[in-house]
């Protein structure tokens, strides 16, 4: 067999090809530079956080923050590209299927490349804070060793995202299995928001004593493992140091195990599906009958739309993870006896954030729409027509299930209002965006793989407008609070106005851009190949 390459071939692809994506490029550059400031930002506010326990000689508070913390940071890495920002494939698994390389070394390159990003480096940085502290609390070689369980922690983090993100693209290729995989996952994802929820209203009387417990435990998990080495060095027990890194370490092993079995399934293709469509299967407009959609250019684009955002594994699995995160946020705050109107606001933003990238889910196809003359009108407001009928029915559930369990029935128009404005409001901001910032996605069978190495700051970017859109609609809850029970009859039509008046200004601006940046906008979401 031919001498394989090491690592270093594949991290300078992989920067090669992020320094080739940026290149000419102005939006992906501002992007990227974007990325870098919030990645810094939270890079150091988790570096001061860690070393706090450090600087104020806490040892106690040292053994629940550093266990609690790490575990909360392999959480994030778990979550967070599922639901949010995604996974990087600038180095698609499936264009090495030809060459000879054999699996440990594509995994290890594979691995490598992954750990050449701004999340790791963050994390990384954010981290180094419990070396701080441990340095603090226990001296240079507890120091030493909590740099290793830092890093060791580093590589679990970037292990069970690929991992996961790996297993579960090849579940959703069988027809049979995708729709049970993605709901799953979809309501443990959405759990993670009342699960914060719940966390904060028990540290309000939790008893110290039984969380220093819990985190002792955690930290004898591979969650919490490698980022409490540095503490049993502090403590003298060396073997309990090198247990856990053990721990650790054969966590690693396993995911990228794990990882192998699925990566291959991606080099070969895509698993076998069910039954072709016949004929009479592949007609759009029947699709949306009881809607009676006009038989015209219109009336086609939104019936394709449609179907797509049913079929598309990556659309569809939006629709799912926004379906379970709508309900279970207002409905946990309610049954807490919070307040669910600033939770509702924020319910109503997150619907239009699937349309951040509308574009580059077509890809290369969009040049079709081009190549038919379709006017920017037209072409977003079909696409929002589309996205309006899977979400306006979940809007409508949403303000149903509050207001009975909030034992207040005559709320729900009003509740519903303020889903609405800030629907619209969230559109208004996403459809710009949606052209002005589009990008395109890798053709790979992943519904998470983001390209360009840009995942985190474009998701980022979709963050900021999310805070946007509730900052925008928080005079409505202000209203809403001022006014007291006026709110309860005019706040379905006092929403309706609101949010179709920043949807009608922020659609035309699209609309316009569309029009104008029709070429820019094909180039910016078609894969580099």
């Amino acid at each position: 067999m031919s001498a394989q390459p090491g690592v270093l071939p594949f991290v300078r692809l992989k920067l090669r090809l992020i320094g080739n994506g940026l290149r000419g490029r102005p939006a992906r550059i501002a992007l990227f530079v974007v990325g870098v400031v919030i990645s810094g930002f939270f890079a150091i506010a988790g570096y001061a956080i860690f070393a706090i326990p450090g600087v104020a000689d806490n040892e106690r508070a040292a053994g629940i923050l550093l266990p609690l913390g790490g575990a909360g940071v392999v959480v994030g890495w778990l979550f967070l590209p599922l639901v949010f920002f995604g996974v990087d494939e600038s180095l698609d698994p499936a264009r090495f299927a030809l060459l000879p390389l054999t699996r440990r070394t594509l995994i290890t390159g594979l691995f490598a490349a992954a750990m050449a990003g701004l999340p790791a480096v963050a994390t990384l940085a954010a981290t180094a804070g419990m070396v701080d502290s441990a340095a603090r609390l226990g001296g240079p070689v507890a120091g030493v060793a909590q740099l290793v369980g830092v890093i060791v922690g580093l590589l679990l983090c970037v292990a069970v995202a690929r991992a996961v993100t790996s297993a579960f693209a090849t579940a959703l290729r069988s027809r049979r299995s995708r729709d049970l995989a993605a709901i799953a996952l979809a309501m443990v994802a959405a759990a993670v928001g009342p699960l914060q929820l719940l966390a904060l209203s028990g540290a309000e009387r939790a008893d110290w004593d039984k969380v220093a417990a819990v985190a002792h435990v955690v930290g004898w998990t591979p969650l919490g493992a490698p980022y409490t080495m540095g503490l049993e060095i502090t403590d003298g027990r060396w073997w309990a140091a090198l247990l856990k890194l053990l721990i650790a370490l054969a966590a690693v092993g396993g995911l990228l195990w794990w990882w192998s079995t699925t990566l291959e399934n991606a080099m070969v293709g895509t698993a076998a599906e069910g039954r072709r469509a016949t004929a009479t299967d592949r007609k759009p407009v029947d699709l949306l009958l009881f809607l009676r959609l006009p038989r015209n250019r219109f009336g086609a684009l939104v019936a394709r739309e449609v179907r797509y955002w049913w079929r598309e594994i990556r659309r569809r699995a939006s629709l799912i993870t926004f379906t379970m995160v709508g309900l279970f946020l207002p409905i946990s705050v309610t049954i807490s006896n919070g307040s669910p109107d600033s939770m509702v606001i924020f319910v109503g933003a997150l619907a239009a954030l699937s349309l951040a990238n509308q574009f580059g889910f077509d890809g290369s196809a969009y040049a079709t729409n081009i190549t038919a003359g379709v006017p920017g009108r037209i072409e977003i407001g079909s696409r929002t027509v589309a996205h309006a009928i899977y979400t306006l029915p979940l809007l409508v559930t949403v303000s149903v299930v509050v207001g009975l369990l909030a034992g207040h029935p005559g709320r729900i128009p009003s509740t519903f209002g303020l889903l609405i404005a800030a629907y619209g409001v969230g559109l208004g901001l996403v459809l710009p965006l949606s052209v002005r910032a589009a990008y395109a996605l890798p053709s790979s069978s992943n519904p998470f793989a983001m390209s360009s190495g840009g995942g985190a700051s474009k998701g980022l970017l979709a963050f900021a407008v999310l805070l946007g859109a509730i900052v925008v609609s928080l005079p409505l809850q202000i209203v809403a609070l001022v006014l007291g029970s006026v709110w309860l009859w005019i706040g379905l039509p006092v929403g309706l106005a609101y949010g179709a008046a920043a949807f009608l200004i922020g659609s035309g601006i699209a609309a316009d851009m569309v029009d104008r940046r029709a070429p820019e906008l094909l180039a910016a979401v078609t894969p580099n190949r």
